[in-house]
C-alpha cells in the first residue's frame, strides 16, 4: 500500500527531528515546532459523558492557549459506529489525525497499516509510566501503536448490612479469592436473599477478563494464525459461576439472564447481597443507589494465579496518514500526563492507564466511593490474548456467546461447553 508506506516514512522521520518530545509532557514544549507553520489537529473524540466532554474540553483548551502553532481541534463520534466510521475514514483518506477507541478494535487497524508507529515517539518516561501488560495491549506487531488512557475492571459491590446481619467480616486486603467470594455468598444465601446477582446475558467478555485469574487464557499465537484451547484454566470460573448457581444456590437465577444494569434491580431492592459490576458503577452508585443504602467495594477477585483482569484500555492512536504526526504526540504527551489522565477518569469513573495519575486519583479520591479499592486493580492489568486475534468479534458473538448462555442456564455440562467453544471456533474458517 504505497500511500500508506509514504505516510509511515513522513511519520517516522518527523518523529526523528521532534526529538520525543519530553519538553510537551508540560504543555509548553513548543520549541521544534514552533519553526514550522502553525497546524491544526483533528482528535476524533468518543467521550460521551458531560462531565469527560468538560474535562477533555479543558485539556484541549488549555493545550491551544499555550501552544498557538498546534491547535487542537476536538470532532465527537459515537462508540456505536465509530469502526465502520475509520474504516471508511481510512480508505477515503479523511482519517483524523488522533484517534480514540479501545485496544480490542485498533488491532486490525493497526496490522493493515493505518496507525503510526509511536515505538520511537512515545517518551521513555511514559513507557515506564505505563503497566506493562497495558502497554502491551497496545502494541501490536511489535510497535506501540496508541497511548492507553482508561480502563474497567470487574470489581465486587456489597450490601453492607446484609453482610453485617449474616456476619461476615468484610474482606479487606489486596484481593479477595474466589473461594473467598464463594463463601461469602454461601453465607449471605438466606432469608429470601440470595448471596449474589451476576447479570450474564453476555458472559464472555466477564470470564475473558477474570479468566486469567485462572490462567484461562483460550487462544496461542496472534492475528490468522491463532488457535484456541479450552482447557481446566479456562473452564475455572463458568465453573465456579455453575456451581454457585446449581449447588449452592447462592446466585439469584434470573440474573444470570440479565445485563449488568439489570441486575442492580435486585441489588438496590436488597434481594441479593454483592454483585459483580464494571468498576465504573462506583460513581452512578453513589447518586442512584437508594437512600440509605449501605454499600462497599470489596477487594479485587484473585483466581488461583492471582488477580491478573485482561486490559482492554480506551486508546489515542496517530493516523499514518496524518501529515502532523509529530505534533499529534506532543499533545499525547500533554494529554496523559498524570493530572490530564486523572481529571479524565474520575469524570469518566475508570482507572487510569499510568501509575502516576493512578496515584494521583487515590490521593484526592481516598476511600470515597470504593476507589481505595478500585485502584488496587489498576496493577494487575495484562495483556490479553484474544485482542490479537482476528476471528475473535464474530467467535465472541456467534460461537461463545450462546455457549455460555447455555452452560448457564444449564442446557450443556463442562464437555458440551468445550465442544461448542472450541468446534464452534473450527467452523468459522
Amino acid at each position: 500500500m504505497p500511500l500508506i508506506a509514504a505516510a509511515v516514512a513522513v511519520v517516522a522521520l518527523a518523529g526523528c527531528s521532534s526529538g520525543g518530545g519530553s519538553a510537551t509532557a508540560t504543555g509548553s514544549g513548543t520549541s521544534s515546532a514552533a519553526a514550522a507553520a502553525p497546524v491544526t489537529l483533528t482528535f476524533q473524540s468518543l467521550s460521551d459523558q458531560p462531565a469527560t466532554i468538560a474535562a477533555t474540553k479543558k485539556i484541549v483548551d488549555s493545550w491551544n492557549a499555550a501552544n498557538p502553532d498546534i491547535q487542537v481541534n476536538v470532532v465527537q463520534a459515537s462508540w456505536d459506529s465509530v469502526n465502520d466510521k475509520l474504516t471508511t475514514q481510512f480508505a477515503g483518506g479523511t482519517a483524523p489525525d488522533i484517534i480514540h477507541d479501545d485496544a480490542a478494535s485498533i488491532v486490525s487497524f493497526a496490522s493493515d497499516g493505518y496507525l503510526a508507529d509511536l515505538t520511537g515517539q512515545m517518551s521513555q518516561a511514559k513507557k515506564d509510566d505505563i503497566g506493562k501488560g497495558l502497554l502491551a495491549s497496545v502494541t501490536v506487531d511489535g510497535k506501540v501503536v496508541a497511548y492507553p488512557t482508561e480502563v474497567q475492571s470487574y470489581m465486587v459491590f456489597a450490601n453492607k448490612t446484609l453482610l453485617d446481619q449474616a456476619g461476615v467480616t468484610i474482606p479487606t486486603g489486596d484481593s479477595m479469592t474466589w473461594d473467598q467470594f464463594r463463601q461469602i455468598a454461601k453465607a449471605t444465601t438466606k432469608n429470601g436473599v440470595a448471596g449474589v446477582g451476576w447479570g450474564l446475558k453476555s458472559p464472555v467478555a466477564t470470564f475473558m477478563t477474570l479468566g486469567l485469574g485462572s490462567g484461562g487464557t483460550y487462544f496461542d499465537g496472534t492475528g490468522t494464525k491463532a488457535t484456541i484451547h479450552v482447557g481446566d484454566n479456562e473452564l475455572a470460573l463458568p465453573k465456579l459461576v455453575h456451581q454457585m448457581a446449581y449447588d449452592d444456590k447462592s446466585i439469584l437465577p434470573v440474573t444470570l439472564t440479565q445485563s449488568g444494569s439489570e441486575a442492580l434491580a435486585a441489588f438496590y431492592g436488597g434481594k441479593v447481597a454483592m454483585t459483580v459490576q464494571g468498576s465504573y458503577l462506583a460513581a452512578s452508585m453513589a447518586k442512584d443507589a437508594p437512600s440509605g443504602f449501605s454499600w462497599v467495594v470489596l477487594p479485587p477477585l484473585a483466581g488461583p494465579q492471582g488477580a491478573a483482569q485482561a486490559a482492554d484500555p480506551q486508546t489515542l492512536s496517530v493516523s499514518a496518514d496524518s501529515k502532523h504526526a509529530a505534533q499529534a504526540v506532543k499533545f499525547l504527551e500533554y494529554f496523559t500526563s498524570s493530572d490530564n489522565l486523572e481529571a479524565v477518569n474520575e469524570a469518566d469513573a475508570l482507572i487510569p492507564a499510568t501509575t502516576s495519575a493512578q496515584k494521583a486519583m487515590a490521593t484526592k479520591l481516598g476511600s470515597q466511593n470504593g476507589w481505595d479499592q478500585i485502584l488496587k486493580s489498576g496493577k494487575d492489568f495484562q495483556s490479553a490474548p484474544f485482542l490479537f486475534v482476528n476471528k475473535y468479534s464474530q467467535w465472541k458473538s456467534t460461537v461463545a456467546t450462546p455457549a455460555f448462555q447455555k452452560y448457564l442456564a444449564n442446557q450443556i455440562d463442562d464437555a458440551g461447553l468445550t465442544d461448542a467453544l472450541t468446534n464452534g471456533w473450527k467452523q468459522l474458517g
